[in-house]
């Protein structure tokens, strides 16, 4: 496209602003210092840690709007990297706890800031912007109302659970209103992103010694060993698994995709990769979720390079979402978008099913809780509040699994983020569930017009996550699985509002400029 194909502010834009290079490397600076610098200012004050990283936060907003949704990613995969890298100096695992949370703290005041603009008016949206932010505020109002109730339950996990469920959303509002008020140009930084993680990926695959030593991972590792001990994680676990950990690469050992329906196939048990952020399953969707990014926007290569570190993580949860992304990019090409999510539809119905029935054959843990979660619903369908029932609840720990898999049913609801909201939340649940399904399909109708392969991402992205969601907590709750497809659901929203605004503008200044030449 040449310049003459532009607009006058379009050819301003272009001058003004700065190479991507320069960009990108502003951005990761920026971002390395908000997470890196959280640590070592907790550990000299915790006060100070947080006035810090709150005035960042917020700085990045009014000075560097349009970094914001590359910092918010950027922080949720590297955060528990420099934690780990620092752990030799936490005192108690209480610590350790605390400081991982600075992500959010983070993630919350970008939020909170960009919200708070928007409520003042100092960024016009579009009725379409408006109407979507409305909902979004009452599906947090809602939210906000089950965590009251829950908090004066149990504080803690209450607390905890919320913060799994309106990160998401945060995620989302964050990108929505940047991207539908600025060019927000993505593509550079998840590219480089993923290279990066690849990166520390494939160096942890095969050289673990290695990688263990140089981010202090035994020590790292080692404040989640005593407080697994002391809340009887591990006891629980064991009781459940029949499997006795020696040592700390036998907690990386799983047997392939974590289900007995592949012994048969003699697939012996692997070492998972946690990657920088820690944590197998979290890792995994922002693999999954990247690999379809870099084959959206042209990468394949990289794409590829990206999927044997993809299988080493070993969820089912990220490979069924690089699975049925990809047939539905396929499928559209061949039959159309309608055609095509109506068959997903009913192809993520029988997978649910056929899933539910498997689970209660074999008495899969995730379906167990999933039937919790239904029985507890229909009991009582105005829901408990946050926090009572799911993983974090006390009655966690003593569940006799044998008694619940011969019952397929448990009192409670874990496993399934679909279930802890039902039995939580009550028909509440319903309501952040609706909302992500509608931002979803929004996207969706985006790519059904245009044929971007990465609006076709974040909408049956999101869809297939919220399907996870039925058989696996992190799904929802994991901010690199739902989060990221929403933060993405969020750009891609957005930057089309922010285009049709431009478009419209354009509009009435020619028909404004034809009038005064008939006059």
């Amino acid at each position: 496209m040449s310049a003459g194909d532009l607009t006058q502010d379009q050819c301003v834009q272009a001058v003004t602003s700065p190479p991507v290079w320069r960009e990108l490397a502003a951005t990761f600076c920026i971002a390395t210092a908000t997470i890196g610098c959280a640590p070592i200012l907790h550990l000299a004050n915790p006060a100070l840690g947080i006035v810090v990283e709150v005035f960042v936060g917020i700085a990045i907003v009014l000075a560097v709007p349009t970094c914001a949704p590359a910092i918010a990613i950027f922080v949720l995969f590297f955060q528990n990297l420099f934690v780990s890298i620092l752990s030799p100096l936490v005192p108690l695992p209480s610590d350790l706890d605390f400081i991982k949370g600075y992500n959010f703290l983070v993630c919350s005041v970008m939020w909170l800031a960009t919200f708070g603009l928007y409520v003042l008016g100092q960024r016009n949206q579009s009725a379409e912007v408006n109407r979507i932010m409305r909902w979004g505020v009452v599906t947090l109002a809602v939210v906000s109302l089950y965590f009251a109730i829950g908090f004066v339950q149990d504080g803690q996990p209450a607390a905890v659970y919320l913060r799994n469920i309106v990160l998401p959303l945060f995620l989302f509002q964050l990108s929505l209103l940047t991207a539908a008020t600025y060019e927000v140009r993505i593509t550079p930084f998840l590219v480089t992103l993923a290279v990066i993680l690849m990166l520390c990926g494939y160096v942890e695959l095969v050289f673990r010694d290695l990688w263990l030593a140089i981010t202090n991972g035994y020590t790292f590792w080692g404040f989640d060993e005593l407080k697994a001990t002391h809340s009887g994680v591990w006891e629980a676990q064991m009781r459940a698994t029949g499997n006795v950990p020696v040592d700390l690469k036998d907690r990386f050992s799983f047997d392939f995709l974590n289900t007995p329906l592949l012994e048969g196939f003699g697939l012996s048990k692997m070492l998972r990769i946690n990657g920088p952020n820690m944590h197998p399953i979290s890792f995994a969707y922002g693999l999954a979720f990247l690999t379809l990014f870099l084959f959206s926007v042209g990468r394949p290569l990289l794409a590829l390079a990206a999927l044997p570190l993809l299988v080493f993580c070993s969820v089912k949860g990220a490979l069924i979402t690089v699975i049925f992304v990809a047939a539905a990019w396929i499928g559209t090409r061949l039959i159309g978008a309608v055609v095509t999510l109506l068959l997903g539809f009913l192809g993520m119905i029988a997978f649910a099913i056929l899933a539910i029935r498997l689970g209660l054959q074999i008495g899969d843990y995730h379906v167990i809780g999933l039937m919790g979660g239904l029985d507890g619903f229909v009991q009582k369908p105005f829901g408990r509040g946050l926090g009572i029932g799911g993983n974090l609840a006390d009655s966690y720990f003593s569940i006799d699994w044998s008694a619940a898999q011969a019952a397929g049913t448990i009192d409670g609801a874990v496993e399934s983020a679909i279930g802890v909201l039902l039995y939580q939340m009550g028909v509440g649940a319903f309501v952040p569930l609706a909302f992500y399904f509608a931002m979803a399909l929004k996207a969706w109708r985006l790519y059904a017009s245009s044929g971007y392969l990465t609006q076709g991402l974040a909408g049956f992205g999101v869809m297939v996550v919220l399907l996870n969601g039925l058989f696996q907590e992190e799904a929802l709750f994991a901010p690199l699985a739902l989060g990221l497809m929403l933060s993405l659901t969020g750009l891609v929203i957005g930057s089309r509002a922010r285009m049709q605004g431009a478009e419209n503008e354009e509009t009435e200044i020619e028909q404004l400029t034809r009038y005064r030449s008939a006059a």
